[in-house]
């Protein structure tokens, strides 16, 4: 962190240590990241990993009010809707429609602390975030350059814990795990990366117990029926027609302890 602070002190900008966004955190202090497989309250079903957790480094548990109140200041920041800046101070007015760049670069940064305090995020949603929040452009890129810098945003180690986490948890084949990832912001290449961590034997394994469990609500289904609705289960989880098709054969076969008709 002591890097991150330097890199804020010594950009060339004529403003004191007040108008630092970085200046509340002593050099050498480390900053902790929650989480992003932890989940919170929300129950989002597409976004998994957000955090019990009120804030960055946050103190212990303080009780439902102190806890909400954490919340609900990370939500200002993260919407924007509040006026002060990470010291408390109110921002100063904008004169003629101008924007103050210090300020802006303040509001920027909080935007992005707050978005990583709730879960893991790539830098193409912290983009997106800081654009729909009227941030520009020029001063998205200086602070994400800044938190790439620090180690804050990671798109290889998110789309990592992202994958184990679809996969295990909620049993997404490679399919869907790379359209996932793609729609997240994450290239290509490192999308296929994350991906290949769950290899065939993995991914079949998954898909049958997904299989078995459904299974057990289809005792009054006929084998036809079984097959058409499993496999375009599987279909929707992102595994491949050939391979669900296989699996679910194989399964009301084992059921059934007679061959199933091709």
């Amino acid at each position: 962190m002591g890097k991150l602070v330097d890199e804020f002190e010594d950009d060339g900008s004529d403003h004191g240590r007040d108008d630092d966004p970085w200046a509340a955190v002593a050099p050498g202090t480390a900053v902790s990241v929650p989480d992003p497989t932890a989940r919170s309250d929300s129950r989002d079903e597409d976004d998994p990993w957000a955090s019990a957790v009120p804030g960055v480094g946050s103190s212990p548990r303080r009780g439902p009010a102190a806890e909400g109140e954490g919340w609900a200041r990370a939500d200002r920041r993260a919407t924007g809707k509040s006026t002060s800046d990470s010291h408390g101070r109110r921002a100063a007015p904008e004169a003629d429609g101008e924007v103050d760049p210090a300020a802006e670069r303040r509001r920027a940064t909080d935007i992005c602390y707050a978005l990583l305090t709730a879960r893991a995020r790539t830098r193409v949603e912290l983009r997106d975030a800081l654009a729909r929040k009227g941030i520009g452009p020029g001063t998205a890129e200086d602070v994400l350059g800044r938190f790439d810098r620090a180690g804050l945003i990671d798109d290889a180690a998110f789309a990592e814990v992202w994958v184990r986490s679809r996969h295990t948890h909620h049993g997404l084949g490679r399919r869907a795990l790379a359209r996932e990832l793609r729609q997240k912001g994450v290239s290509d290449e490192v999308a296929a990366e994350a991906v290949a961590a769950v290899d065939e034997d993995a991914e079949r394994e998954r898909a049958r117990e997904l299989v078995r469990k459904k299974l057990r609500a289809m005792s009054a289904l006929d084998d036809r029926t079984k097959l058409r609705r499993l496999v375009a289960a599987l279909a929707r989880k992102g595994y491949a027609e050939g391979l669900a098709y296989r699996v679910v054969r194989d399964e009301l076969q084992d059921v059934d302890d007679e061959p199933f008709p091709d």
